[in-house]
């Protein structure tokens, strides 16, 4: 087996997990793979582990393991997406829902080598913006609509369909996969959902009515959104809190799940609710 190594240089100070992660399973008789800009970095490992440029590694590998946060998952996903490869997260943000292995845990990554985990299949969003813009991106958490500056209201239509479903005046709304349902969508009010489910959860963010009630759509909607400040100006998107477009009024947003999907690396079958018992609740 090989395994492409990404560390997070500014959770893992000095490389230390990485190099621990590296010796777990350089031991279990894998093959290890590190970003090629960190061969400097890590003289250490020079010798025992290989240095490729990203697609290069991409394509070798059979799984990628990261280290860092979930938004270090996140971005990996992103740029790994096109190649397919599954993921394994080792903890060092947080709460880290995504991640597989916590830090003091690193033994489990022998448990590769072995073939002792199962695929987790987890859905995304296509988000494809048209108007005066012309873009499309991708998420696996969510999708935040949202107004510019603090002062403003956005007026976001969420249409169905093309059936007008809902109208919300306030900060804006949360449009997220099951995956992403554990994230801001939560801390807003939203359900939690199974992220084995096939469906697309969408919350408001303190919308100006007594009755706004999160809405669960199913896999084959396609969702269309409409959305301005006062005066027609612009709002503000953000995929997987990556940096924010500004979206005016003559913009249309679609979002969908996309035919691709991201696979994550699970010791047990119930991990997503082992990690809202462990992370939410505190115990």
């Amino acid at each position: 087996m090989t395994v492409f190594l990404i560390p997070n240089h500014r959770k893992d100070i000095g490389y230390a997990v990485t190099c621990a992660a590296a010796a777990v399973l350089q031991e279990s008789g894998v093959r290890v793979i590190l970003p090629r800009p960190l061969r400097t970095d890590l003289p250490a490992l020079a010798e025992s582990c290989c240095f490729l440029a990203e697609d290069e590694a991409f394509s070798a590998c059979d799984v990628v393991v990261t280290v860092g946060g979930d938004g270090t998952i996140l971005h990996t996903a992103r740029r790994g997406l096109s190649y397919g490869k599954p993921l394994l997260g080792v903890n060092l943000g947080r709460m880290g829902f995504l991640a597989t292995v916590e830090v003091d845990e690193l033994d489990k990554l022998r448990r590769l080598a072995s073939g002792d985990y199962t695929l987790d299949r987890r859905a995304i969003l296509t988000v494809q913006v048209s108007g005066s813009k012309q873009f499309s991106q991708t998420a696996l958490n969510d999708v935040v609509i949202s107004k510019q500056t603090l002062g403003q209201t956005a007026d976001i239509r969420i249409y169905c369909d093309d059936i007008l479903v809902n109208h919300y005046l306030g900060d804006g709304v949360v449009i997220a996969t099951p995956t992403g349902s554990t994230a801001y969508s939560l801390s807003a009010g939203g359900p939690i959902l199974d992220a084995r489910i096939a469906g697309i959860v969408m919350t408001p963010l303190c919308a100006h009515s007594m009755h706004t009630p999160p809405m669960v759509f199913s896999a084959n909607r396609r969702l269309r959104v409409k959305a301005e400040t006062p005066f027609h100006g612009s709002v503000r998107m953000s995929c997987d809190g990556r940096s924010e477009e500004s979206i005016s009024s003559q913009d249309t947003i679609e979002i969908a799940l996309a035919d691709q999907y991201i696979s994550l690396v699970c010791f047990n079958e119930a991990d997503q609710f082992e990690a809202i018992d462990t992370k939410l609740k505190g115990r």
